[in-house]
C-alpha cells in the first residue's frame, strides 16, 4: 500500500510539472502582455521597463527557474492587470465557484444513479426508456448549447430564471442544470451497463432462485459490485466539472474562477493564468489518485495485483 502510494504520488508530481511547464511556455508564445495592455501609448522605453519590471526580458529558461523558486517559497506572482496577488484574486472568488460545482455534482449523481438503475432494473419499459432518452440528450450536447437553450426557454421566453449573476437562490438554478446534465447522463450510463453486466452473474442468478426479494437482489448483491466502476467515473467527473466551468460561468456570466482564467487568457495575464492552470491540474491529479486508492480500498482484488 505504501509503495502504491508513493509510485503514483510520484507519477502526480511529475505530471503537474509538466503540465506548468507547458502551461509557461505556451502563454509566453502569444506575445507580450504589455503590447495588449498599453497598446501604442506606451514608449519603447516605458515597455522596457515594465518588461523588466515583471522579469519578461530575461531568457525563457531563467524566467521559468525564478517562477519555480518563488513557487517553492509560497509566491504565485502578482496580476500583471490587477496588481494584486493572483492567490487573492482567486480567492475571491472561489467560494462561489465550489458552490456551483458541489450543487452540480450533486445533483448530477442524485439524478443520474437512480435512472442508470431505472433503465437496467427496468428494461423496455416506459421509464427505462425516458431514462436513456435524457441520458442520450445530456451526453451528447454539449455544455454551452445546453446553456443557450435554458437561457431562452427560462430566462427569455418564459421569464421564470435569472441568466446572470449569482445574488440569489434562483441564479444557481440554470448554471447548475446546464453543468449538472452531462454528468447525470455519465453517471445513468455507467451504472446502467455496469448493473446490466452484474445482473447476468451466477451469483445473482443463484439469489433469485433461491427466492430472494428483487429489491435486495438489486440492492444488496448488485449494487455493491456494481457501484465498483462508478467510483472512478465520480473521480473523473471532477475534471468534466473544471472543464464545464469554464464555459458555463463564462455563458451566465458567473463571478467564479472560471471566469477569472478565460478572461486571464484574452489580457495575457500570464501570473494569473499560470495559477489557474496549475490549481486547475492538482484538483484533477489529486482526484485521481485519490480514487486509485479508494478502489484499493473497496476491491480487495486491487490490492493483490498492486
Amino acid at each position: 500500500m505504501t509503495r502504491l502510494l508513493l509510485r503514483r504520488a510520484g507519477w502526480a508530481a511529475l505530471t503537474l510539472f509538466f503540465v506548468l511547464a507547458g502551461c509557461f511556455a505556451a502563454v509566453r508564445l502569444t506575445g507580450s502582455p504589455v503590447d495588449l495592455l498599453y497598446g501604442d501609448g506606451a514608449t519603447i522605453e516605458q515597455i522596457a521597463e515594465l518588461e523588466r519590471e515583471w522579469g519578461l526580458d530575461r531568457p525563457l529558461p531563467e524566467q521559468f527557474a525564478l517562477y519555480l523558486r518563488n513557487l517553492g517559497r509560497g509566491d504565485f506572482g502578482m496580476s500583471l492587470v490587477e496588481r494584486r496577488p493572483v492567490v487573492t484574486v482567486y480567492a475571491e472568488r472561489l467560494g462561489a465557484s465550489l458552490q456551483l460545482a458541489a450543487l452540480a455534482f450533486a445533483l448530477g449523481t442524485l439524478v443520474g444513479v437512480p435512472l442508470g438503475i431505472l433503465s437496467a432494473v427496468g428494461r423496455g419499459g416506459l421509464g427505462a426508456r425516458l431514462a436513456m432518452g435524457i441520458t442520450f440528450f445530456g451526453y451528447a450536447v454539449p455544455h454551452f448549447i445546453i446553456a443557450i437553450m435554458l437561457i431562452l426557454v427560462f430566462g427569455y421566453y418564459l421569464n421564470w430564471l435569472p441568466s446572470t449573476g449569482a445574488s440569489t437562490p434562483a441564479h444557481y438554478v440554470l448554471p447548475a442544470i446546464t453543468l449538472a446534465l452531462p454528468l447525470m447522463a455519465v453517471n445513468a450510463r455507467y451504472m446502467r451497463n455496469a448493473l446490466l453486466d452484474v445482473l447476468r452473474q451466477d451469483y445473482v442468478r443463484t439469489a433469485r432462485a433461491k427466492g430472494v426479494p428483487e429489491f435486495r437482489v438489486v440492492g444488496m448483491h448488485a449494487m455493491r459490485n456494481a457501484i465498483l466502476p462508478l467510483i472512478t467515473v465520480l473521480g473523473l467527473e471532477v475534471a468534466g466539472l473544471l472543464n464545464g466551468s469554464l464555459i458555463v460561468e463564462t455563458v451566465f456570466s458567473w463571478p467564479g474562477v472560471g471566469k477569472i482564467l478565460t478572461g486571464s487568457v484574452s489580457r495575457r495575464d500570464f501570473p494569473v493564468l499560470q495559477f489557474g492552470v496549475i490549481a486547475y491540474a492538482c484538483i484533477v491529479v489529486s482526484v485521481n489518485l485519490l480514487v486509485d486508492l479508494l478502489y484499493v480500498v473497496v476491491d480487495p482484488r486491487v490490492r493483490v495485483n498492486t
